[in-house]
């Protein structure tokens, strides 16, 4: 059995390059006062013997972690995981480490985040609130610490979120399939707690208002917007003949839950049925159904709520909140 080696310390650097303690450590803060040469030598030699900074000691010394955490519901959805690897790239442009905590879409689990966030001391919270209540929000805000809601909302002004236009995208979703001929939409809902989910059935209902097409109650069932639940929804609407000739579906996960299932049962798409979903995650995946979707611009989102965090960490704008919108727009592709 090998022993097992200790950490590596600045004074073995020293030792090995014949410089002091003091001048080591100074030379890989990259602080003024070392050489070039010298600093290169050591950051070499550091590199070689394996020499982890320790960072935790560094945020003692200047309060900051360097690090940022991104709370969000379900990271097997395509369109989160798009999401997070927009903000680790801004991230990375400013210095910052980003850390991804799932929820499930469960709000004890959401607290739980939040209050692990926060025992890492990190620097801010990039947050997708589940918004089965506000806790967690509550949490954020007793802590002081800086925190930006993405894509979704709460009613209160003293928030900073950035969402995308979801009423204009449920609203576009509907107009379209209406305008080829679809008359029975079936609206796969997000939950009635989620802001998204009430603005983009709006949308919906105003479609069918301005085409003086009836809202019919029926046509609108709330769904799982977790992965693998929208299934069983669709099985149970056809068990009880449900009659729709369309789909607008809360995202493009759920869209393509619901495609398989009505392929099962032996109705095409879009023959049979349209279907059009939310999130337009084949932007950045190459998938064998093109899906007609909203597009919700993702590496627009994550810059601006990246930047709006950034200057609530650094101090700015501490007495004013931003509220952003991000245009939403149609992709047609071969499901409707």
């Amino acid at each position: 059995m090998k022993p097992v080696r200790r950490k590596v310390t600045l004074k073995d650097i020293a030792e090995e390059t014949g410089y002091t303690i003091n001048t080591v450590s100074r030379a890989l803060k990259n602080k003024e006062g070392v050489a070039e040469s010298t600093r290169e030598l050591i950051h070499e030699t550091a590199r070689e013997m394996g020499y982890i900074t320790n960072s935790i000691a560094g945020a003692l010394r200047s309060g900051e972690t360097k690090t940022i955490a991104v709370i969000i519901g379900d990271i097997s959805n395509p369109h989160f995981s798009i999401m997070v690897k927009e903000l680790e790239v801004v991230a990375k442009r400013f210095k910052y480490s980003v850390f991804v905590i799932n929820t499930d879409e469960d709000g004890e689990m959401e607290c739980q985040a939040v209050y692990s966030a926060l025992s890492k001391k990190v620097d801010g919270i990039v947050i997708c609130p589940t918004q089965r209540g506000e806790s967690s929000i509550e949490l954020m805000r007793k802590n002081g610490i800086p925190f930006v809601l993405l894509g979704r909302r709460f009613p209160e002004e003293d928030v900073d979120y950035v969402i995308w236009d979801d009423l204009k995208g449920g609203y576009l979703a509907t107009q379209h399939l209406i305008e080829t001929g679809r008359r029975r939409i079936l609206c796969l809902s997000g939950p009635s707690y989620i802001s998204s989910a009430r603005e983009r059935l709006m949308g919906y209902k105003k479609a069918l208002s301005e085409a003086g097409l009836p809202y019919a109650k029926e046509l609108v069932r709330e769904t799982p917007i977790t992965s693998g639940k929208c299934h069983e929804v669709i099985s149970g609407l056809l068990d009880e003949g449900a009659d729709f000739d369309a789909i607008f579906a809360f995202s493009d996960m759920i869209a393509y839950e619901a495609i398989w299932a009505l392929g099962e049962r032996g109705l095409a798409v879009p023959r049979d049925v349209a279907v059009v979903g939310f999130d337009n995650i084949q932007s950045r995946l190459f998938l064998p159904v093109p899906l007609t979707t909203v597009s919700a611009p993702k590496g627009r989102v994550a810059r601006r709520a990246m930047s709006i965090l950034l200057r609530k960490m650094r101090g700015r704008d501490l007495d004013s909140y931003y509220h952003e919108i991000i245009d939403t727009n149609l992709v047609i592709r071969e499901t409707a």
